[in-house]
């Protein structure tokens, strides 16, 4: 009877051992790291012409290190508080509104799920995430007054992994012809309000996360 009992509990002891390594081996913890992302924009304005300039936004990303292969891992993407500038190019900022940010769904994943949470002074209207073409998008009507501050709102993406490589987040956008940020700048030039749809990409643009399928 007593070796009866040792040989199940030796056993149970045995599976409960297994059982746990792979929670172990497959759970990477999550790390985040920080950018200072500059944007190269270009504002379409009437009257004064394309006007050219650069924006920062800070932001922290948590991924995990690693993935299984078909795994889910999320992606956390924290814009930090961040101001509109008052003046650009000696042309008073108004507003800006219309906003939209675009996230491509990374190779060597597929979409899940994803949720926007926090953010303020972006206006009344909550923002939105839409996905389409292998590409998520931030937007909304905004306004944001000229000088404000402002936060975006965190978006948490969870990605399903493919079978091998490895998972890089970037912002979305390659140059003034192809801008994966964009908005309407309204500007006070003399007495007259004018409307200056401008789009910006990241310069550099760099892997914000980078998850290996293992």
């Amino acid at each position: 009877m007593k070796a009866t009992l040792q040989r199940r509990t030796a056993r149970a002891t045995i599976c409960a051992a297994f059982a746990l390594v792979p929670i172990g081996a497959l759970a990477t913890p999550a790390t985040a790291e920080s950018f200072d992302i500059t944007f190269d924009c270009r504002a379409d304005a009437p009257i004064v012409g394309p006007q050219e300039v650069s924006l920062s936004q800070a932001t922290e990303v948590t991924a995990p290190a690693t993935v299984a292969p078909g795994g889910e891992l999320e992606v956390v993407v924290d814009p930090a508080p961040n101001t509109v500038p008052a003046e650009v190019s000696g042309y008073a900022v108004k507003e800006v509104k219309d906003f939209a940010l675009e996230i491509p769904i990374p190779a060597n994943s597929t979409y899940v799920d994803a949720t926007l949470s926090g953010g303020s002074g972006i206006g009344d209207t909550p923002p939105v995430i839409e996905v389409a073409d292998g590409v998520a998008t931030v937007s909304f009507p905004g306004p944001i007054a000229g000088g404000a501050e402002f936060e975006l709102p965190t978006v948490t993406a969870t990605l399903a992994a493919g079978e091998s490589g490895t998972i890089e987040t970037r912002l979305g956008g390659t140059g003034y012809d192809d801008p994966g940020l964009t908005f309407t700048a309204v500007a006070t030039v003399g007495f007259i309000d004018i409307e200056a749809p401008t789009g910006c990409f990241p310069n550099p643009s760099p892997a914000l996360s980078t998850t290996t399928i293992s």
